[in-house]
């Protein structure tokens, strides 16, 4: 709209521009650059275009500023220089990547020695960014040319902005081919050793972290490539030379076979884990292998296992023998020594290697008895729930998975083909059942002298847990009750398991499992809460029928057959309802009401007469009498009363109503249009008081219809109490006679006699409709009384 109607005020730049003189400076400074820049404003444009106002953005954003500015403003014009430059006019993108001269000072920001000014270098990666995806093939050929890209590129590895520059150029280039030709390239140039070279002790962290963080996205970029792209013949080379086994080798000697560092060892450890990820598709729900590719694809490389295998042995030598850390006071003691990152990551390092199920790897950990130490952690170190969540990991995998593949099976042990080592190892070597059963006695004994609760509990009950899952329903279950029976494990011990898992493992569960379904107080309260605090009921705005349909639950697969007169009637309840609702929405405005001046007419009972087409109206009469509550629609004068009958005049149909139907407690006559409105002949019993009728017809309603039960067909009252919104079904031979009766009858054509003033004042109003020719109206029998 603000566009539109051009309802902007007119820029200054407009006429600032217009200076002969002006300096890129002087619109700089204006407030609204950007946004006119954006916009593609002409005139600013075409000034910046011009050569030597492209030379001073380039020089903004690759020349450190000068010191003696002041430190708020120092950054000001870079800032701004980066914007224009990449506020994404295609005029600046083609000026930018098509001359070479201001490639060239771009580029001779990456030949600063470092460390590079951080804010700088944001500047650069996101202007060379922009042009790498507008300008693809121009920027590609333009960097290829230059032979020390690549060099300079890790020499910068530790600024964040030149790592994320690297991957953008693995990600961002189109077309395919362009981008395999930008992965061969960089193959070439051996950047994957390059990276690798910079995780050693010899390097400072943030080069161990941003390389490591590089090689750990280039694996997951490739692998989501596969997925991505059907039908991709070419591997991805960065991947290939990655997952090489001399390239594992060499990431584990940089961190063994030199002076241990934390952070070195930290980041390899990373780059493993992530090899070890199964190869995932890059969107949800693509589980398909993709043309080319085999299911092996899926599963960790065989070479990087074959690389780690034996350096096993020095991963288990960090967990007793960590890079050495200072003492850690905490409020819940002296840590001497603390876990450490490092032996936090040989842990998880650990279970990913578990979850590769490779018998040589199993082998191995159970030699030295790496299991073992890790569980010892667990009980020393009470408080570090990162430590316990991945021995948690490490047992349960190990409960779960079956026994791993072996390539020859001796006929000798065929009969122990199937079984875990590592369970066994678990069970015998590393007493697993006595140390839970230790652990879970020497807290309850601590709480029991006002100690607090360990930090482990909560693991250790979902240990024990899945030792007993497992043991019933488990792949190794047979093993594993085995193993709990056996000699290994003493008498004492199993009758402490037994009585364990039957008393306090069974109460920590029940004390664990929480009920969250609401019961109906519960729901009532949200309910009156909720409206209580928006002011309204949701049902106000649903729509009528299914509100109707919310409590009708005692009422269901009841077949009705209607015989009635459908085109007539179905039109008549339409304009009643439609007549209803304007009433409604009309209150308190201050238009004519709709109602007022209009002739009601009525027939005498003796003149009644069935509608056409309807078997049962003379039964009509009978109903049982009960309060009734007054309808929250209801007018709030009481000898008024506009009440609303549901017209049973439809077609001859099958209608199955819902659970618990809300019928209208509205029960007085719904008169129809009477062509004849005029004339005056007064009925019968229509000077029965009004007071009296009215309550008459409030307190119960009563229609009748015939029901289909199968094959038989009874004639039954259904009677509806307002109060208590409850319908009653009676036959006949159940209908009791009742002292008050409310009855829907139809009323004579317009040629018959109508209605004297006296019985016009104690019945409700109508409308006038000359398409209808038949009038519904209450009477009240009050013979009895």
């Amino acid at each position: 709209m603000f566009w539109k109607f051009d309802l902007h005020t007119t820029s200054h730049i407009d006429t600032l521009l217009e200076k002969e003189d002006v300096t890129l400076t002087e619109v700089m400074d204006e407030d609204d650059v950007l946004q006119e820049c954006k916009a593609q404003n002409h005139k600013l444009v075409d000034f910046l275009l011009r050569p030597q106002c492209m030379e001073d953005l380039v020089t903004f954003i690759t020349q450190e500023p000068s010191t003696d500015v002041e430190e708020k403003v120092k950054y000001k014009y870079p800032n701004i220089s980066c914007e224009l430059l990449t506020s994404d006019v295609s005029q600046i993108n083609d000026r930018l990547g098509e001359d070479e001269k201001l490639l060239m000072k771009l580029y001779g920001f990456l030949q600063n020695e470092p460390p590079l000014n951080p804010l700088l270098a944001s500047f650069f990666s996101k202007v060379l960014s922009i042009l790498i995806g507008r300008k693809p093939e121009q920027i590609v050929d333009f960097l290829r040319k230059q032979e020390d890209f690549v060099d300079l590129m890790i020499k910068h590895i530790g600024t964040s902005a030149i790592m994320d520059l690297l991957l953008r150029m693995l990600t961002c280039i189109e077309p395919q081919q362009l981008r395999q030709d930008v992965l061969n390239w960089l193959n070439e140039e051996k950047v994957i050793q390059r990276l690798v070279d910079m995780v050693q002790s010899s390097q400072d962290e943030d080069r161990h972290s941003n390389a490591s963080q590089s090689l750990c996205e280039i694996i997951r970029l490739s692998r989501d490539q596969m997925f991505q792209v059907q039908g991709c013949s070419e591997p991805d080379p960065l991947l290939a030379t990655l997952e090489k086994q001399e390239t594992v080798e060499q990431l584990l000697s940089n961190i063994f076979d030199k002076e241990k560092n934390e952070s070195a060892i930290v980041s390899v450890i990373q780059i493993l884990l992530t090899l070890f990820e199964t190869r995932r598709p890059a969107f949800e729900g693509h589980m398909e292998c993709a043309p080319g590719m085999s299911h092996p694809s899926f599963s960790v490389n065989h070479s990087i296992l074959e690389a780690v295998r034996p350096r096993l042995k020095d991963f288990h030598q960090l967990l007793l023998e960590p890079p050495k850390k200072n003492v850690m006071k905490t409020t819940w003691g002296v840590l001497d020594p603390p876990v450490g990152n490092t032996r936090l990551n040989v842990v998880r390092l650990v279970a990913s290697l578990l979850q590769s199920n490779t018998q040589s790897i199993n082998t191995e950990l159970i030699n030295l008895n790496t299991l073992g130490v890790i569980l010892d952690m667990y009980f020393k170190y009470i408080w570090n729930n990162f430590l316990h969540i991945q021995v948690e990991i490490c047992t349960a995998m190990i409960l779960a998975m079956p026994p791993a593949p072996t390539d020859i099976q001796p006929d000798t042990e065929q009969e122990h083909a199937r079984e875990s080592i590592l369970i066994k190892h678990l069970f015998q070597k590393c007493q697993f059942i006595q140390r839970i059963i230790d652990a879970w006695s020497s807290n309850e004994k601590e709480q029991a002298e006002g100690g607090r609760r360990r930090g482990y509990m909560g693991h250790l009950t979902r240990i024990a847990n899945s030792i007993v899952h497992n043991c019933d329903k488990g792949p190794n279950g047979p093993q594993i009750q085995q193993l709990i029976s056996s000699k290994d494990l003493s008498a004492e011990d199993r009758e402490k398991w037994e009585a364990f898992i039957s008393g306090q493992l069974a109460d920590t569960n029940k004390r664990n499992t929480v009920d969250l379904a609401f019961s109906d107080y519960q729901m009532q309260q949200m309910t009156s809460n909720f409206i209580e605090q928006f002011g309204f009921n949701d049902e106000e705005f649903a729509d009528q029928d299914d509100v109707v349909d919310i409590p009708f639950d005692r009422i269901s697969d009841i077949n009705f057959s209607l015989n009635t007169n459908e085109s007539a009637n179905i039109a008549l309840f339409e304009a009643r309802c439609n007549e209803k609702i304007q009433q409604f929405e009309d209150a308190g405005s201050d238009e004519e009401d709709i109602w007022d001046q209009k002739d009601v007419t009525f027939a005498p009972e003796a003149q009644r007469r069935p509608s056409s087409g309807s078997t049962d109206s003379e039964e009509s009469t009978d109903s049982e009498e009960e309060d009734v509550k007054r309808d929250p629609f209801e007018a709030s004068n009481p000898s008024t009363d506009d009440r609303m009958e549901v017209d049973t005049g439809l077609s001859k149909t099958s209608i199955h109503h819902s659970k618990h139907r809300t019928m209208p407690s509205d029960c007085d006559g719904w008169l129809g249009p009477s062509e004849a409105s005029s004339s005056s002949t007064s009925p019968k019993d229509c000077g029965t008081p009004k007071a009296e009728e009215e309550t008459a017809c409030s307190e119960q309603r009563s229609i009748t219809e015939t029901v289909i039960n199968g094959s038989m067909k009874e004639t039954v009252s259904l009677t509806v109490d307002a109060k208590t919104e409850t319908a009653v079904f009676k036959s006949d031979e159940e209908k009791i006679a009742s002292s008050e009766k409310c009855s829907v009858v139809e009323c004579v054509d317009s040629e018959r006699t109508g209605v004297n003033s006296s019985a016009a004042a104690c019945c409700p109003k109508t409308g006038s409709d000359t398409s209808r020719t038949q009038t519904r109206m209450h009477t009240a029998d009050l013979s009895k009384k």
